[in-house]
Formats: C-alpha cells, structure tokens, sequence
C-alpha cells in the first residue's frame, strides 16, 4: 500500500488545500475492495474536518477534531509500554437528537489512521454497556496484549455505541443520583437500543471507509472487527445482520444471548443467598478452590497430563460429581454443606421457570472457578465478591447485571434504584416465570424486544457471510463467569449441523482452558487471533492451532511454577472440537509437547 507522507509531498499542500476548498471528497466506493481506474489524491489529516463530505449516510456527520499524532505514544493494558506508529486521530459525532428521554444522544466516534497504512480497517467492538469512547488502538487481547492493531498497520475505529454513560453523581428523574445505573438509563430509548445492539455498527463501518479512503486516496483492501464480551456479542450480531462488512471477525467470550445470560444473573444470586444472604459467605475462597482441585482431582489426566488444566472439558462433565464433595456429617474444610452443593447444581444447571423451561445454557465445570483475585477479572469477583468500588464488595453480576436487565433487556423497562444494595435485592425478587418473557416483549414506543435488537438472527446460518468468503474466529473461557462456554459450543454445533459438517471451512470455535470473562483464570491467555485471522482471510492459512502463553508473575491465578528457565508456559489453542492432548513426552509448559486431536 502507498505511503501517505510521500504521497502529499508528491502532490503539495496547495492541491490538498483546493481540494478542501471544493468540498468534494475523492469520489471512491466506501464497500468494494477494488483499486479505482484512476488514484484518488489523499486528503491530509488537518483537512478532514472541513474537506471530508459523508456520502449516503443517513445520519448527520461531523467530524469535531483532527490530530496528527507522533510515534512514539505509549498505551495502557499492554504487557508493557509498546510505542504507538505515527497517525492521524479523528473524533466526530454522526446522529446527534435528543431523545424521548429528554436527554442527548450521538454516536460518538475515533478513528486512528496509521502514516504507514497497510491498507486494513478494524472496528474495535468494545464491550459492557460501552457508552465512552475507548482509544482507537485495537489491542489484540485483554490479558496483557503485546501488540494492536494500529501497530499492525491497521486503521482502527472505536464509537460509544450511540449513548453516554451518566456520571453516578447525575441527579436521575427522582432527583436522586443515578449511582451505578447511569450507564444503562439509555435502555429508555428506543433508538439508543437499537444503536447499542446493531445499528451503530451498521451507520459507522460505511462512514469509517469513507473517511479512511478519502485520507489515503485509495479505499479499504480488507475489514475486520474483533471484540470480547459485549464486544464479541457484536461480531457474531454482524456475521448474521451485515454479512457484507466485514472480511474476518474474532469474537471473544460471546454475549450473543445477553439477555438470557442477564436472566442467569438473578438465577446465581438467588442460588447464593439461600446458603448465606451474605453472597461472599456463601463460598469462601477456601470452598471454591477446593472445588477447582475437586474438577483437577477427576480431569485434570484427561488430556495425558497432569498440569493444573483441564484440557478434555467433555469427558471432564462426565467424569466430575459435585455431589460427592458434600459433607456426610458437619461441614468441613474438606467438604461442602448440603446447601452449598445445591447451590452449586442449581447455578451450573442453568435458569428454569417453574415449569422447568431452560431459559439460558447450562455450564461446564473447569479449574478456573477457583480464580480469586477481586477485580473485574476472576471468577469470584464476578459471582461471589467484587471490589469494593463501585460494587461495594457485592459480586458484579448482582450490581452491575442488575441495572442492565432491568432497564435494558426488559421490555418495557423496570426502573430501579441506582445503589449497589437496591441493585441485588432486584435481583432477588426477580420471578422466573413473571419477569423473564420480558426479554422477549415489546411495548409502546419500543418496537424490538432485546432478544431481537440484541442476538444475531438466525446465527447458525451465517451462510451469507460465508458465501461473501467471511471468516469468523469465536474463542471462549472455558471457566468464563459472565457467558456459559456451552452457548458457544452448542451455537458452534448448530452452525455445523446446518453446514453439512463444514462449518470449520469459515468459522471456528477457541475454547480456552481455565480462562475466566476475557481475561484472569489459571491459564494461558495471551494469545494473538487477530493475526491468524488476517492470514485465514488473506492467506487462506486457518488458524488450526495458535499458542498461548501464561502470564506468570501478572495473573494472579497463574501458578509460579508454569515457567522454566525463565520461559513460561505456552499451550496451543485448538479448533473445537479438537482439544490440546499431551503427546507423553515433552515438556509440560511447552505447547510442543501437546497436540490438537
């Protein structure tokens, strides 16, 4: 691909200033990867704001500010301080209306364009309830990423989603302040809605290659988006609705039922409260871990190795029984209460109403359940005990999940307070029989209940996105608190049923030992699917297997002794069904001595 500076010099700023003085955009198709017959001049980065015209968005475009940004940035949530290349960074508002809530609404945007363009786009998906505009950087993992998509050439686009999140101090419509639901009341919008669970992707993908092949003079070769949670949610809602957007798409720990995993939240807290109101007494750390080596005690062979992981998680569901851990005389440190494994059945069963319907999947046992680590990563934090800000130490699906299924997934929406106790004790009043078809209803003034605005339709088809030539990486947890591991498996096996067994030809499942919500767990979690996503699109290499490395001495829950001589421990990461299988010799923290089968 060109490179911009030594185009511009080619052509000068006099023509770059006359071709913003005219206001006409080169003229260039923003959906084709075709070169034009003749090469559009680039449009330097100071000019955009004034130069650039959207064509066919329906939506008011503006484009607020233009920077040129140096090398030599740094950015957070990388292994360590990487300098960012050379870009242009762009900030805009495309839809700007005040809402039926009073309030004012925008998908707000960045966009970051690389000097040394490589002639990519990615949509960075971001996940939760988005509402901020995270940096443009597309880092390729959570856990401890060692590079980004910027860094790879790409140019990277990031948005809010189409809504604000209120600061907790925002006097709500009681006067109060919204507390920890500012980040959901955009569930009163209709529109907002439908922004958050697909049409911001729609209005945005086509304005971003618009804006990238006017900067450069040349349009988009390929497109990606990649994401994880919410972020992942949204790739597998755009392989189904916009199979033309995208080349290649990763989708990590996929939300793609959000709204029934919503409902799993009050079905957990329900669970946990009736062995101990105090959630976090329910399961002390001591009783998780000791159901995590319970599941290593059974599984941990299964794969030909003893190594702390649970490389066969089928044969381990057969293997393992919660209910021999149940104490036969009075609780012990080497036993659960009768109440607890209960508990325990119930959770990992999944939600029922009362006449016994499964109203969201079931769940695997793994390792990772014994991660303890308070924050937003383990799988404590998001069941048991969270951190004390702003969850108040009450676990960050009861706070948190709280506010997003009543305003939200609800149909019409349940207003509720915004303090970390109102928020649980919601939770603890939801009615399985009552409160859960709302996530199917609609209502006056909302025209989508959140399973359509929100799921992929028909998502074991994606035949449109495979006839287009797409390729779509879903990886998942397995120890993942947040989204079930078996929503993804059973997605995986629907979609290759309905593919005459080919599904592997252009979509692939990653399930991820011991790995928690994205990140955290006892496991190796840094790992690069952007990459082996461009070479299956763009090289026709499928990403049969890619390592992943332990980030031992920075996640927590990483045993110490997972390194050797000073290198850690790496596993290969298999294409579902196949699972990573000790070859009986070799080293155990090297991802050589393990093969997919």
């Amino acid at each position: 691909m060109r490179n911009y500076p030594a185009l511009t010099r080619s052509i000068g700023l006099a023509s770059l200033t006359a071709l913003a003085a005219c206001n006409s955009p080169p003229i260039i198709d923003p959906m084709t990867a075709k070169t034009p017959t003749t090469p559009a001049a680039p449009m330097a980065c100071s000019m955009l704001p004034q130069g650039f015209v959207a064509r066919g968005i329906e939506r008011n475009v503006s484009i607020s500010a233009a920077e040129s940004v140096p090398a030599g940035i740094t950015v957070s949530g990388m292994a360590q301080p990487y300098p960012m290349p050379a870009h242009c960074k762009l900030t805009g508002k495309v839809g700007e209306r005040v809402g039926v809530d009073g309030k004012p609404y925008a998908i707000s945007f960045e966009l970051r364009m690389p000097t040394n363009w490589q002639g990519r786009f990615l949509l960075q998906a971001n996940g939760g309830n988005e509402g901020a505009v995270v940096p443009a950087f597309g880092n390729v993992v959570s856990a401890g990423a060692t590079t980004n998509a910027l860094m790879q050439g790409f140019a990277v686009l990031s948005s809010n989603g189409g809504h604000a999140s209120l600061p907790p101090q925002t006097p709500g419509a009681d006067g109060k302040p919204v507390a920890l639901v500012g980040g959901n009341l955009f569930g009163l919008d209709d529109q907002a809605r439908r922004d958050y669970g697909y049409q911001s992707t729609a209005v945005m993908v086509p304005l971003a290659r618009q804006i990238i092949a006017t900067h450069y003079g040349e349009p988009v070769r390929k497109s990606y988006m990649m994401g994880c949670s919410n972020g992942g949610r949204h790739g597998m809602v755009a392989a189904a609705r916009f199979p033309d957007l995208f080349d290649g798409i990763i989708a990590g720990n996929p939300g793609f039922n959000l709204p029934k995993a919503a409902v799993q939240h009050a079905w957990d807290i329900q669970s946990f409260s009736a062995v101990n109101p105090d959630i976090a007494q329910a399961f002390p750390p001591a009783d998780m871990q000791l159901l995590a080596n319970a599941v290593l005690d059974k599984c941990d062979m299964l794969d030909g190795a003893k190594d702390g992981m649970v490389g066969n998680l089928s044969a381990c569901q057969k293997a393992f029984d919660v209910q021999a851990l149940q104490c036969t005389g009075s609780k012990t440190a080497s036993c659960l209460s009768a109440p607890q494994v209960t508990a325990l059945k119930r959770v990992f069963g999944g939600p029922r109403n009362s006449k016994g319907e499964q109203l969201y999947s079931d769940w695997p046992w793994d390792a990772g359940v014994g991660a303890s680590q308070i924050g937003f990563g383990s799988w404590r934090s998001w069941k048991l005990e969270g951190p004390k800000v702003p969850t108040a130490n009450l676990p960050i699906i009861g706070v948190m999940g709280a506010g997003s299924l009543a305003y939200i997934f609800s149909t019409p929406p349940k207003p509720v307070a915004g303090n970390p106790p109102a928020l649980l004790e919601s939770l603890r009043r939801y009615d399985f029989d009552r409160d859960a078809p709302a996530i199917f209803g609609t209502a006056p003034g909302f025209t989508e209940s959140s399973m359509q605005f929100m799921t992929p339709p028909n998502a074991t088809d994606l035949s449109a996105f495979k006839d287009r030539g797409g390729k779509l990486v879903v990886y998942h947890g397995n120890s993942d608190p947040v989204f079930s591991v078996n929503d993804s498996i059973n997605w995986y096996q629907g979609l290759d049923k309905n593919q005459s067994g080919r599904a592997r030809d252009f979509a692939r499942l990653v399930t991820v030992p011991g790995l928690n919500h994205c990140q955290g767990g006892p496991t190796t979690e840094q790992f690069d699917l952007l990459s082996a996503t461009v070479n299956w699109v763009e090289k026709g290499q499928a990403p049969d297997q890619v390592i992943a490395t332990a980030r031992v001495g920075i996640n927590p829950d990483v045993p110490k002794d997972w390194i050797k001589d000073g290198k850690p421990r790496t596993r290969p990461l298999c294409s579902y069904p196949e699972q990573p299988h000790y070859r009986g010799t070799g080293d155990l923290n090297d991802a050589a001595s393990f093969v997919c089968k």
